[in-house]
């Protein structure tokens, strides 16, 4: 694949955390790592098997002394958004500059969507998907829109 997807682009690495504020505070004490405020609430999703809400909330690192940033997820029981046995990765996040026209490039290589939601403009906002095969190796894009935004909320 080319062109799509730039390593400048890769911003954060999520992990969904079994126990969320007790996963923050053994990074903080054991790896120096500060968080944001909390993030998320209540969002309307398309899964796989259709529309759904969700309470989704998320914090990220405010600095983690290079450009990708670690964001730590809560559990959303019954979807995707669960602890991953093993390395506990979830995804990598990248910034779009068009979420739908990624998407498809993704899907063209055998990735698989996994949930969408639409911003206020109607067009995607972010996407997570999935890789085929054994890795099961997954990526969510964000509206490059929402980086001003998220950075001012890292900065507080």
């Amino acid at each position: 694949m080319t062109g799509n997807l730039r390593p400048a682009d890769q911003f954060h690495i999520g992990i969904v955390a079994e126990d969320f504020d007790a996963t923050k505070k053994q990074l903080s004490e054991h790896f120096g790592f500060d968080w944001s405020e909390d993030m998320g609430g209540p969002v309307d999703v398309r899964l796989a098997d259709g529309e759904t809400a969700v309470d989704f909330r998320c914090a990220y690192a405010r600095s983690s002394g290079a450009g990708t940033r670690l964001e730590i997820v809560r559990k959303v029981p019954g979807t995707f958004w669960e602890p991953t046995d093993g390395s506990g990765i979830h995804h990598l996040g990248y910034w779009s500059d068009d979420v739908a026209a990624d998407v498809a490039a993704l899907e063209r290589h055998g990735y698989v969507t996994e949930a969408t939601r639409k911003g206020p403009d109607g067009a995607l906002f972010f996407a997570f998907l999935r890789s085929a095969g054994e890795t099961g190796f997954r990526v969510e894009l964000v509206s490059r829109a929402a980086q001003p935004a998220m950075e001012r909320a890292w900065a507080r």
